[in-house]
């Protein structure tokens, strides 16, 4: 289905240029503060839910930038993105249109834990990103710079100490909303760092955010805040590379789509680029070691992601081993390489210097040099499951604010921040994704149970039902909840779901009804490995759970009852390989659903709760404030006799209440 036409970037930003121009109006449902990849999935999804949104941005050409490395997807990222698409997100969709080099990463493992990934145009892809907001009902982008959030007091018949009405923009009137979402990125009070050199920013070429706002939240929100680091690699001159020194590393011949919607991606397979492999040498670690007394960002005391570290951070950990490095395009007609792995902030000869020492690079030419950025977070164990301050009403974090890193975390949070802001606008109920249906609700759950202390990234290992949270089935999971239930979903999209399940239910009631003898399946299928010993009935469904078996040789054999459903072989496949499994941890899922309904009083006064519970543990929840029994059971510190004298009041409390209504 990838038919869509994008105008030339010009011309597309002429047209937002125009619509933001428009932009009179005062007053929204929903106004979504930055144009990144939380931001545009936030301001996408609340309009869709039916808010008359605002995105506000900086510049209006760098929406949708890829402000690091030009890729989606990936382990655990991967599912990330499926999901944002199942409920009809803008990442998948862009992804399979911008996409120069499809892998699935962790092949060698199962499918339940293998990782879609893409390398990007990043031109083509900020063209899409730029198109699908633009062609959004209810949503307008105005280009201009946040100073500061307008806060009055609460409304009394919610929880919440102060009341976030909208955004007062620099030079300009203020604009009022019912819900406003900050999707900052690294631009809340970033600096920027290169050698000894510091400058404002959150992105090389860009101001950061007004120091006004990092004040109010710090400030008069009373809002407890942390300070991280990131950095992005130098870009290389693809025409300097010695390719004859780094291992081909080719793009799969049949890409997988991100997006449900999609049968295949743009870019042809035999069209795809390359990437390469190449590793650091003992000059590298040198160059580090002498660059250090230049290198202020590597010896400050915020924390860095720990799994993309710095070539510097990795050199210094782990002395005297050779590192990976990717050589990944930045476009089909770029002449820039994305050296992945070798994100540094030393002084720019020093880094010409070291990328020099690895043979590939040995004549390799920077076209711009790799920095450092620092920025404030906000603890997210204050944010609800919903994504919006518990102590401020209106206010909703999605992104790197947040203490993520990622384009795929932050996609993830935005969207949900955006279907609970509209929500909100429009008066109806916040919504909650569990992290026993969907990996959005894993890294939620843990932001705001858990908090961090390091930038957050996603992996399968975080998830404890990935059997059953697989990206093959995110659409089954996701979409028709997101249309029944959440407000996010097309029309179409959702009738292709359905289309999909019932499909998908059909084939599997066929295989069902396909049974016999032992004997008779080996008579039919004589290749296939089952013990001679076995003995019973076999279903065709336990039968295409054998790995030597696939669904083309059983509608081969059974044309008239399997051939209709060829479209669906491969998941049916995945299907029967994990549901002997899949059986056992939904019955581990149904008893963590039980604890996850059970919701605990917001204005529960848990330093006087007239229960047995350490100082500690009171302490605990008076600060995290946990919006369910599930949720407090994961926190750190809570012991299995607080969660049972907890529970335990909870059900009293309730039962006293249903006696009260009852006699009322």
């Amino acid at each position: 289905m990838l038919t869509k036409k994008l105008p030339h970037l010009e011309s597309c930003l002429s047209l937002l240029s125009r619509r933001a121009s428009h932009s009179a109006r005062q007053q929204y449902d929903v106004i979504v503060v930055g144009g990144g990849h939380a931001g545009t999935e936030a301001a996408a999804a609340a309009a869709r839910v039916g808010a008359e949104t605002l995105l506000v941005t900086q510049k209006i050409h760098t929406i949708g930038a890829l402000s690091c490395n030009p890729s989606l997807g990936g382990i655990g990222k991967g599912h990330l993105v499926k999901e944002v698409d199942a409920l009809d997100g803008l990442c998948g969709r862009a992804g399979d249109w911008a996409g120069i080099h499809f892998s699935m990463l962790n092949r060698r493992k199962g499918p339940a834990v293998w990782g879609p990934r893409a390398q990007l145009d990043r031109e083509l892809y900020r063209q899409f990103i730029q198109s699908e907001l633009l062609s959004t009902p209810r949503l307008t982008v105005l280009e201009g710079s946040v100073e500061d959030l307008l806060v009055t007091e609460p409304n009394p018949q919610e929880p919440g100490q102060h009341r976030v009405t909208g955004i007062r923009l620099n030079g300009s009137e203020p604009i009022s909303a019912s819900s406003v979402i900050l999707t900052t990125g690294t631009f809340l009070s970033g600096s920027l760092f290169m050698g000894q050199t510091t400058s404002p920013g959150g992105r090389i070429g860009d101001a950061p955010s007004s120091a006004g706002m990092s004040h109010t939240l710090r400030e008069r929100l009373a809002l407890r805040m942390g300070r991280l680091r990131t950095g992005t690699p130098p870009r290389i001159v693809k025409d300097s590379v010695d390719f004859s020194q780094a291992l081909l590393h080719p793009a799969e011949s049949s890409p997988t789509p991100f997006s449900f919607l999609n049968t295949h991606t743009r870019c042809k397979p035999e069209d795809q680029l390359p990437c390469y492999l190449t590793y650091t040498t003992p000059g590298v670690e040198r160059v580090v070691r002498e660059s250090l007394h230049l290198n202020s960002h590597i010896l400050q005391d915020s924390k860095g992601p720990r799994y993309c570290p710095s070539i510097e951070s990795r050199a210094l950990r782990f002395p005297g081993r050779k590192h990976q490095v990717w050589l990944e395009p930045e476009g089909m007609t770029s002449n820039l390489l994305y050296p992945q792995g070798l994100s540094m902030t030393m002084p720019p000869d020093m880094q010409l210097q070291l990328i020099r020492e690895i043979p590939a690079l040995h004549r390799a030419e920077i076209q711009t040099p790799g920095y450092g950025v620092q920025y404030d977070f906000v603890c997210p164990t204050q944010l609800s499951p919903a994504l919006q301050v518990k102590s401020t009403q209106g206010l909703f974090l999605a992104g790197q604010i947040n203490g993520t890193t990622g384009y795929e975390e932050a996609a993830a949070q935005g969207l949900w921040a955006g279907v609970n802001a509209a929500r909100t606008a429009l008066s109806m109920p916040p919504v909650a994704l569990s992290r026993t249906e969907s990996y959005i609700g894993v890294l939620i759950d843990d932001l705001v149970s858990q908090g961090v202390t390091e930038p957050y990234r996603m992996f399968t290992s975080r998830a404890e039902f990935r059997l059953v949270l697989r990206p093959d089935n995110a659409d089954s999971r996701l979409t028709l909840k997101g249309f029944e239930e959440v407000g996010c979903v097309s029309s179409l999209r959702y009738q292709e779901a359905v289309r999909v399940r019932r499909g998908l239910q059909d084939a599997l009631t066929a295989l069902q009804i396909l049974s016999m003898s032992t004997t008779k399946w080996r008579e039919i299928l004589p290749g296939i490995c089952m013990s001679e010993t076995k003995k019973g009935t076999v279903t065709g469904m336990e039968l295409l759970g054998y790995n030597d078996v696939s669904f083309e040789m059983l509608a081969s054999v059974f044309p008239e009852s399997l051939s209709a459903f060829m479209e669906f072989s491969q998941r049916l496949k995945i299907e029967a390989v994990y549901r002997p499994h899949c059986l056992e941890q939904r019955k581990e899922i149904e008893r963590i659903q039980r604890e996850e309904n059970m919701a605990l009083p917001q204005d529960i006064d848990y330093l006087s709760l007239p229960v047995s519970l350490s100082q500690e543990v009171r302490e605990i929840l008076d600060r995290i404030r946990p919006s369910t029994l599930g949720a407090a059971i994961r926190l750190q510190g809570m012991t299995p006799a607080a969660i049972v004298n907890l529970l335990n009041y909870v059900i009293r409390d309730r039962m006293t209440e249903e006696h009260r209504i009852q006699h009322d």
